[in-house]
């Protein structure tokens, strides 16, 4: 087992990764918990995988507890969601001092996490992501949310864990597709800052999805120890040190509300795509060079993920895509930050461009 930090002073948190380990979780759950009790929530795919092993391992511990399973899918991240997960906890008799386990990917860990930062003005909460996107981006940082019609994770609170708890072995029962999804979050740590660790990816990230366990393991380790460092220097996203995780989302996010924010195309999947949109924006406008650009949209396509507009199975104009950028929740005097890049390995924030000037790019990016 692996173990990293978080380090927020009094609300640091420990990060555990290590294969077989929703089979221990109860013996790292129980000295947290006040009374020997605690509460699941997970989608209806992950309890069929997952459900009983928690409980059995919690019950090895004495721990009692109770679950909810939720619909699979993003539409569980709502307003109807949240009512019923919060309605549910509080029947359940829920206290301020317990730890409510979110076992699944990144709709339960941020629907979760949101209910418990309102829920009697705050409960504890444990995350036990199943998916390689929430092993290695949503679990970690505290951004908790839900989705609106205007617009993706715009009713949300900062709610940091208590525990995050991987288990690398869950993604062998990950279909394909939602991999591949994960898998873009991985890239996007290298092309932040570390084009060492790109390269690692343009030489393993095959394998990767392949199932090489070793591989899986080199990756999440890497990506958690990367947000924690960049989370613990700013948590809430008052500097632009933490903006630069969200390079490739604010296009995604534009690709995801064209597409009704289902599963014709995954939240990683828009992440992918935006990265490339990121970089060849950031070529357009002679920040970086076309060669680094054409790397990052190589090696995306050449895994099987959105590479463009077309493969995104978006053909809208510029100017709605636009419009949907300006409901970003990072928009700040009226100008949305971008996350475009000097090289790979070399992302920065910057206001200096216009909607205009990206409805305009994206017209230019139609097939």
């Amino acid at each position: 087992m692996e173990k990293l930090t978080v380090e927020l002073g009094a609300r640091s948190y420990p990060i555990l990764i290590g294969d077989g380990l929703l089979a221990e979780i109860g013996a790292h759950v129980a000295p947290l918990l006040k009374r020997p009790r605690t509460m699941i929530v997970t989608d209806s795919h992950v309890a069929d995988s997952y459900l009983a092993r928690v409980g059995a391992s919690l019950g090895a511990e004495g721990i009692s507890f109770s679950s909810f399973v939720l619909p699979a899918g993003e539409s569980t991240k709502s307003w109807d969601g949240l009512a019923r997960l919060t309605e549910w906890l509080i029947g359940e008799g829920i206290e301020r001092s317990d730890h409510v386990i979110a076992l699944g990917g990144g709709v339960i860990g941020d629907l979760v996490g949101f209910a418990c930062s309102i829920v009697k003005r705050g409960c504890a909460f444990i995350q036990a992501p199943t998916t390689l996107l929430a092993q290695v981006d949503s679990s970690v940082g505290g951004k908790t949310a839900i989705n609106v019609a205007a617009g993706k994770n715009l009713i949300g609170a900062f709610h940091q864990p208590a525990l995050v708890v991987i288990d690398p072995t869950t993604l062998a029962t990950l279909p394909p597709r939602e991999l591949g999804a994960g898998y873009a979050e991985v890239v996007k740590y290298g092309l932040i800052d570390d084009a060492g660790f790109f390269a690692w990816c343009e030489a393993n990230g095959a394998a990767l999805l392949a199932g090489d366990g070793e591989a899986r393991h080199r990756a999440i380790a890497h990506s958690v120890a990367a947000k924690a460092r960049i989370v613990a220097a700013d948590e809430r996203e008052t500097q632009d040190v933490r903006a630069l995780l969200n390079l490739g989302h604010s296009f995604g996010h534009a690709l995801e509300a064209e597409t009704g924010y289902s599963d014709r195309l995954l939240h990683g999947e828009a992440v992918a795509a935006g990265m490339v949109l990121a970089h060849q924006f950031s070529a357009a406008h002679g920040l970086c060079s076309a060669a680094d650009a054409a790397r990052v949209r190589d090696h995306l396509a050449g895994v099987g993920l959105p590479h463009s507009l077309t493969s995104a199975g978006v053909n809208s104009g510029g100017a709605a895509l636009a419009a949907h950028m300006a409901h970003d929740k990072k928009v700040r005097g009226g100008k949305l930050p971008l996350i475009l890049t000097r090289g790979i390995g070399q992302s920065f924030v910057t206001d200096a461009y216009g909607l205009d000037a990206v409805a305009a790019f994206l017209d230019g990016q139609r097939a």
